[in-house]
């Protein structure tokens, strides 16, 4: 299936399939998915991430968390009542308390209420063409001693245009040379699995406020970290937020080439890291 098609397929979860992920009840899952979800946009695409979720063919019980943030006080949006009655384990955050970056922050409520070691992290706005494949994997690595995994992000809903697809060209280049030649980790939020203890242990800290700080960091703790660029294991992140401009064009390679000025090329802290 292409992706343009599967972006087309329905999209509805039912309670059948969450249970039907999740296993028996009374035994651990052998991971937790942790999705932040933001009232004010996210409530209903976070439906179709479930529904690609849902999709998901192995043998790994599994759970998803929903960390639903961002909405007045004592005002809850009634969809958190629905998502628990499908069966999604639910938290509700009326305005999350963060330092940094509020993705990563509105992340951790989730992950210290996750019953697995194995935590998998997407935003609400992601789309997973392959849940089997991608899920397998991130689990297997996680098992085999991995202390972060990612895999290759794409795009969804990019506006149509030379700009846009100079401005991906580009940002596709900038992360391979990023990662193949700087030997930099270019993990991001969007789309990665992490040791539950580790992640919380280095927020606790304090060492990281941002998703894109995660790979830097552990990798220079010698940690062992994992990337996949198969196409099985792609997660499409949405584009709706670009605009096919060329001022912001320019404002992006200039932000590129102070960034790669900035950086020295480094060799890998540790024997495992694979690029």
């Amino acid at each position: 299936m292409s992706w343009s098609t599967f972006l087309q397929n329905p999209k509805t979860v039912g309670s059948e399939d969450l249970q039907r992920l999740r296993g028996d009840s009374h035994t651990p899952p052998h991971a937790s998915i942790v999705i932040p979800v933001n009232a004010q946009k996210d409530l209903s695409s976070v439906l179709s991430l479930a529904f690609d979720l849902a999709g998901y063919q192995g043998s790994q019980p599994l759970e998803i968390i929903l960390v639903v943030n961002n909405y007045p006080e004592n005002n809850p949006p009634e969809e958190i009542q629905t998502y628990q009655q499908l069966g999604f384990k639910v938290l509700g955050i009326e305005k999350v308390t963060y330092r940094g970056g509020v993705a990563l922050a509105a992340r951790i409520p989730g992950i210290e209420l996750a019953q697995s070691e194995s935590i998998l992290l997407f935003d609400a706005d992601c789309r997973i063409p392959n849940p089997t494949a991608l899920l397998d994997w991130y689990i297997d690595q996680l098992n085999s001693g991995a202390d972060l995994a990612y895999t290759h992000v794409d795009y969804f809903d990019l506006p149509a245009g030379l700009v846009i697809k100079i401005r991906m060209a580009i940002h596709h280049a900038s992360r391979w040379y990023k990662r193949a030649l700087l030997g930099i980790p270019t993990s991001r939020g969007s789309n990665y699995a992490m040791k539950r203890k580790l992640i919380l242990e280095l927020f606790a800290q304090e060492r990281v406020h941002y998703d894109i700080q995660i790979g830097p960091l552990v990798k220079s703790l010698g940690k062992r970290v994992i990337y996949s660029g198969a196409k099985e294991h792609v997660v499409l992140t949405s584009g709706r937020f670009f605009s096919n401009s060329w001022k912001e064009l320019f404002a992006y390679l200039i932000w590129r080439i102070g960034y790669y000025l900035r950086v020295k090329p480094t060799k890998p802290a540790s024997p495992y890291f694979d690029r």
